[in-house]
């Protein structure tokens, strides 16, 4: 039977929070700070010379980037319920102990997220890393069942993989 593959749009609560946390700061704070710099550098006189005015219309630009960013993701993403989850098979909002079955059983934790909360830490607080759903690892492991194995094909070849462990 097949794995059952990740929504490509899945985000767990604590990013989908972060990244709300970060729209709301570039909609407030640091737009007043860009209109602050944009009045200042207004003052030093001739716009078409004028390199501060330049950079400041720059740094607007990007800050408006981000927010429209931001705003798409969090208008297409379907926050995990923390209290759903199925610790059966492996997928976003999960910790997932894998052992390397070609590397003398070497054992790695991940906690798997959505791909858009990988901009921020590459760990979560206590220090496991994260990877996301749509990276080589996260593409063929969610969906899997505990203890079934898993081929992986990363840059370097395939690894053979088995899914030892899968918690909240």
């Amino acid at each position: 039977m097949p794995a059952k593959k990740t929504e490509a749009n899945e985000m767990t609560r604590s990013g989908y929070e972060r990244l709300s946390e970060e729209l709301t700061h570039l909609r407030t704070t640091r737009r007043q700070e860009v209109a602050k710099q944009l009045e200042e550098a207004r003052a030093f006189g001739d716009l078409s010379e004028n390199a501060e005015y330049a950079a400041a219309k720059e740094e607007q630009a990007k800050l408006e980037d981000r927010i429209s960013d931001l705003e798409a993701i969090l208008s297409k993403v379907t926050v995990i319920d923390d209290e759903k989850l199925d610790t059966t098979r492996a997928g976003v909002g999960l910790r997932i102990t894998l052992e390397d079955l070609d590397r003398d059983g070497k054992l790695f934790t991940y906690d798997l997220v959505g791909s858009e909360e990988l901009s921020g830490a590459a760990f979560s607080s206590d220090g496991v890393q994260r990877i996301s759903q749509k990276s080589p690892v996260g593409q063929a492991i969610s969906g899997h069942l505990l203890g079934e194995e898993v081929l992986v094909k990363i840059p370097r070849g395939t690894r053979r993989l088995k899914v030892v462990a899968i918690e909240k």
